[in-house]
């Protein structure tokens, strides 16, 4: 089984859930998905952080790395808003991708993070996030999306992982 389908059970299992839950599913080829959610109902659902870990990508090549930014960045435009690497850090063996632009709020912005590593495990983590004008820092806030919109996610990042991985 797929993990998206693995994760389609899950969230069906979930339905009415309203405290945070996480969820880890895994394939036989050493993926391993871990969604944090805060709520679940039957068509959609709230995570604060989902992560994809890809052992065939700990310690890539950065090049590695940059093509799965440039590829997820292409074929991930159903978000709020559309994402784009913004850094760039080989010596740490990390791209951090952004919204581009936040969306603007009356009081600040709100916007996706999405970190790929080839540390640890070769990971991909999505969070969002909220700054408010004259205050430093920033907050998380959680991700609400369709059922639909999570397994498709899902699909996109396996899609999108660098040739010569899983």
């Amino acid at each position: 089984m797929s993990l998206s389908q693995d994760l389609e059970k899950e969230l069906t299992r979930l339905v009415g859930t309203q405290s945070p839950t996480t969820v880890s599913v895994s394939d036989t080829s050493g993926l391993s998905l871990q969604v944090d959610f805060t709520a679940v109902d039957s068509m959609g659902c709230s995570f604060t952080e989902i992560q994809l870990f890809v052992p065939a990508l700990q310690n890539a090549a950065f090049d590695a790395l940059k093509k799965w930014a440039e590829h997820l960045s292409q074929r991930i435009t159903y978000l709020l808003e559309n994402v784009a690497p913004l850094e760039l850090d080989p010596d740490a063996g990390e791209v951090l991708i952004r919204s581009t632009p936040p969306s603007q709020l009356a009081n600040g912005t709100q916007y996706f993070e999405i970190i790929l590593s080839s540390m640890s495990s070769g990971t991909f983590s999505l969070k969002r996030y909220r700054s408010i004008k004259g205050q430093p820092g920033r907050d998380s806030v959680e991700i609400t999306v369709t059922h639909e919109v999570l397994l498709k996610l899902t699909d996109d990042l396996i899609a999108t992982i660098p040739t010569g991985t899983p």
